[in-house]
């Protein structure tokens, strides 16, 4: 029996303004169902049927979409309910992985020859992947950034850093343009007076070094 699990999820990180939605699809198809083979009849037959026809469907979908000449336009998904619901997974917007199970049993040897030529066509097929966004997600985060920088302009404006000139243009305030080049050459003399400060020291110890040498020969020579 074919099995299909799918999973919805969206998520919208604290820290992001931003609605992601991923689909995940679980699909654990039946293998071909020979009714000479399993011998089954009623109910069973029925749905050995019913698989066959979804995986001949499946089958021409996988066909259509890898055909390297590009020839065939049309891709029929509607032919079945697996291949409606695989769309997506099939040249869609997603990722998707196909594992084929073969049997290395002689006497499977023509169901492992399709399974790998099966196998073998949906190699060929190639999906386009992008992120899932809300569109409106987008526009309320740029909203959002807006917001802020207004904010920070306005911050501006009232410590002073912004201003209005009477023709109407916007700039820097020359107040706050002098106080940060005055910052500046304050923080170059600070660096000049430290390096100064530091060549007086070391001449200091030097004049130490050599006056403490010569009250030590002047005691020597009065010892004598």
């Amino acid at each position: 029996n074919g099995e299909v699990s799918s999973l919805l999820d969206g998520s919208q990180p604290a820290t992001e303004y931003e609605t992601l939605t991923a689909k995940f699809h679980f699909v654990d198809l039946a293998g071909s169902e020979r009714l000479k083979r399993t011998g089954a009849t009623g109910e069973r037959a029925k749905e050995g049927i019913s698989i066959n026809c979804g995986l001949l469907a499946l089958g021409n979908v996988i066909s259509a979409l890898g055909d390297q000449s590009k020839k065939v336009v049309h891709v029929p998904y509607r032919d079945s309910k697996l291949t409606r619901l695989l769309q997506d997974s099939l040249g869609g917007n997603s990722q998707t992985i196909m594992i084929a199970c073969v049997s290395p049993s002689d006497r499977d040897f023509m169901e492992t020859l399709n399974t790998l030529k099966y196998a073998n066509r949906a190699r060929n097929i190639k999906n386009k992947v992008v992120v899932n966004q809300d569109k409106t997600s987008q526009q309320i985060s740029a909203l959002r950034a807006e917001i802020a920088r207004l904010q920070m302009e306005l911050m501006e404006y009232k410590a002073g850093k912004r201003v209005i000139g009477e023709d109407g243009a916007e700039g820097y305030s020359d107040l706050f343009r002098e106080n940060a080049m005055l910052q500046k050459e304050n923080s170059a003399l600070r660096m000049r007076v430290k390096a100064m400060q530091e060549a007086i020291d070391a001449i200091n110890s030097r004049v130490t070094y050599l006056m403490s040498q010569e009250a030590n020969l002047m005691l020597a020579k009065a010892g004598e």
